[in-house]
């Protein structure tokens, strides 16, 4: 090898031209390989042109540029991924697993559309990880990749940029005149799905089985734990790649609608999958969900299913968003894949709230991809009416692709029944307390307060990435710090910081871990009421229910003093929800928790959505599009002034408000004598003075 020199001359005009010429030619036909899959050079060929580039920007260092194609692989994170917070949440989808339930969704979304255009783009539902890209504006008017992130509690994600620049179906610059002919501002933002191809699964494996190390389960799995490696020259070997669905512009969706979104982002040398196709009819979308089943093992990529969008932005907007999810779209999730396997046994696992799960324990099976030897068994009442054996053969599902359930006790000459019966046990098998079943109900509980069991799966909960978000906490950390006695409940969490020397002495704890779990303990503090609620645990709560409790009392003290009627006048909250809120609260244990709590500094307020009861008892439903407001806008100052809003009109409506081109409900309101106003009438309503009472 020749005697390496340090750069000391600058370079002249003709050196920094190459430079360019030969980052733009790169870019290119990165674009057409990994993008277009139609390469048109030698992998020898780009080799020495990428050797050309590194060449002449060491020679001259000040020729090179962050979005150089030879600075795709950078140095690892200096202290792990910080966090950030999403521009927007990025929310889960709905799912149907079958074509009633496909016809269902949609007559409903054509009944909340009303007169509004409803089509459909149909895409393929890609098993991989979501990501957000984050572009913002460069010196000539173009735009450059600046953060990537994981999807995380889709609220917030962590910063796994330097991993996202080894992709290389991700441009990490977009020249000013495709941002022009798009019609897009240089500051955007791109969603999309980072997937391991089915090749680069197959030779990861391989490589693992050489270094006699375990085996990846499945490409989705494998891509997830690529994206989060602090490695990116690991990352950029694993070669994972992406495909972009959604663009968003100062956190909002691109208003041009589904089908041009995708155009756009292939415009802008994104990876669009080419399996899209607009549809107007169920029939069509069935069509199309068939076709992609049949594709599934041609792909090179794994699919769990088909994902349908109203195509509109107009009709989105008007359908909105429950709690954790669009109503404008779907994901059909493909038929579960099933095994045979024998049951060697049944556990028995206790949840936070002390509901007894039985659990088959499994020969493995090979499923859809990944090796099952645990099964669901839901309650005593399945297990009996299965007729359920240790010993038995079982037909086993993985429903929805995701969990697996035991669905069929064989018996046949190849698959003889098991002579032991199974019985039910009537202790705590943590505690070894008496369980109950109260009536009417399927699941035994332990009612013992001081079940280990029960702690740790609340401090499990309480961590986990949907509630508080305390990364760190996993069932290792948690059982340690439960057979140490650092823990006896979950506001014990945030005394940990006073007991730092007895963090150092668990198993694997440094001073740094510990102080990134204390950082995160502290973080969480932050999360807010609905957060906390969810933490806490009360049945039947969940994440929609919950921040509709914080919007509507503000506070833990306020929901707290709240009586049965108070309760149900939140939406979704009926009795059997407020009598769970009710006796949560008439615990005294659970009183000391939430002070507990209130004593660390734990955050359990909201913003208190702000209500009158001007429009109280009243019912309105709105059709048509108003000449000022939205649908939604006017919805909400309904539900501020004390009314709610109704999909369908009955003889219950109060009144309907139509606008321009209201639809069949302004012709039922008519029929049924109802009350029609238009926004001038709905706004002289708001701006009345409020009843007494």
């Amino acid at each position: 090898m020749g005697e390496r020199t340090t750069p000391d001359s600058s370079p002249d005009s003709s050196q920094a031209k190459r430079a360019e010429e030969l980052r733009a030619e790169l870019r290119r036909h990165e674009h057409l390989y990994y993008v277009s899959d139609a390469p048109e050079i030698s992998d020898a060929a780009y080799d020495a042109l990428m050797n050309e580039l590194k060449l002449i920007e060491f020679a001259h260092p000040e020729l090179l540029t962050p979005d150089s194609p030879t600075q795709r692989v950078g140095g690892k994170p200096a202290e792990g991924f910080r966090k950030v917070a999403h521009s927007r949440p990025m929310l889960s989808l709905d799912n149907v697993y079958s074509a009633e339930e496909l016809a269902a969704w949609e007559a409903r979304v054509r009944e909340l559309a009303g007169e509004l255009p409803v089509e459909y783009v149909a895409e393929l539902k890609l098993d991989g990880l979501s990501v957000a890209l984050r572009y913002e504006p460069t010196a000539d008017g173009g735009s450059r990749l600046t953060t990537g992130i994981t999807r995380g509690d889709g609220q917030t994600g962590e910063d796994v940029t330097s991993n996202i620049r080894t992709i290389r179906s991700v441009p990490l610059t977009i020249p000013a005149e495709r941002l022009k002919a798009a019609g897009l501002p240089p500051a955007f933002e791109v969603r999309g799905e980072a997937v391991m191809p089915q090749a680069a699964f197959q030779r990861l494996n391989e490589e693992r089985e050489r270094e006699g190390l375990a085996l990846a389960v499945n490409p989705r799995n494998a891509a997830a734990g690529t994206l989060r490696t602090l490695d990116p020259n690991t990352v950029a070997n694993r070669r994972l790649d992406l495909y972009a669905y959604f663009l968003l512009v100062e956190g909002e969706f691109w208003p041009q609608g589904q089908r041009a979104t995708l155009d756009t982002l292939a415009a802008l040398g994104f990876r669009v999958n080419s399996h899209r196709k607009l549809v107007t009819s169920v029939e069509e979308m069935t069509r199309f969900i068939d076709q992609a089943e049949a594709d599934r093992a041609t792909l090179g990529y794994e699919i769990d299913g088909v994902v349908l969008k109203v195509d509109a932005f107009v009709t989105q907007q008007r359908l909105g968003y429950t709690g954790r999810a669009p109503r404008w779209a779907i994901a059909y999730k493909f038929t579960a894949k099933s095994g045979i396997t024998q049951v060697n046994g049944i556990t028995v696992q206790v949840g936070r709230t002390g509901k007894l799960t039985p659990v088959a324990e499994l020969t493995p099976v090979f499923i859809g991809g990944t090796t099952v030897s645990r099964a669901t068994l839901h309650n005593a009442d399945f297990i009996r009416n299965l007729g359920l054996h240790i010993g038995d053969w079982v037909k086993v599902e993985r429903g929805g692709d995701v969990i697996p359930k035991v669905v069929e006790v064989l018996d046949d000459a190849e698959h003889p029944r098991g002579s032991e019966p199974y019985v039910f046990p009537l202790q705590c098998p943590e505690c070894h307390s008496a369980v109950v079943r109260a009536e009417g109900e399927v699941d035994f509980r332990c009612v013992n307060t001081d079940c280990p069991a029960k702690l740790r799966e609340s401090l499990l909960h309480f961590a986990s990435r949907g509630v508080m978000n305390i990364e760190g906490l996993g069932e290792a950390v948690v059982q340690q710090l439960l057979d140490r006695k650092l823990v006896q409940s979950v506001a014990d969490l945030y005394k940990l910081e006073s007991q730092r020397l007895e963090l150092l002495a668990l198993d694997r704890f440094a001073t740094k871990s510990t102080d990134t779990l204390l950082d995160e303990i502290e973080a969480s503090k932050k999360a807010g009421l609905a957060r906390v609620l969810m933490g806490l645990g009360i049945r039947f709560v969940g994440e929609r229910t919950a921040e509709l409790l914080a919007e509507e009392f503000g506070s833990i003290e306020a929901l707290r003093a709240a009586n049965a009627e108070e309760l149900e006048r939140v939406e979704e909250v009926g009795p059997r929800i407020s009598q769970a809120i009710l006796e949560f609260f008439a615990d005294k244990e659970n009183c000391d928790l939430v002070k507990g709590l209130r004593d660390a500094g734990v955050n359990m307020t909201a913003e208190k959505r702000q209500r009158s009861a001007q429009l109280a008892g009243l019912t309105f439903v709105l059709t048509g599009t108003l000449p000022t407001l939205t649908r939604d806008e006017a919805k909400k100052k309904i539900e501020a002034a004390g009314g709610k809003t109704a999909s369908s009109v009955s003889k219950k409506t109060s009144y309907v408000v139509a606008g321009e081109e209201a639809g069949s409900k302004l012709d039922r309101a008519r029929e049924l004598k109802v009350p029609v106003l238009d926004e001038a009438g709905l706004m002289a309503l708001l701006e009345a003075a409020p009843v007494a009472h």
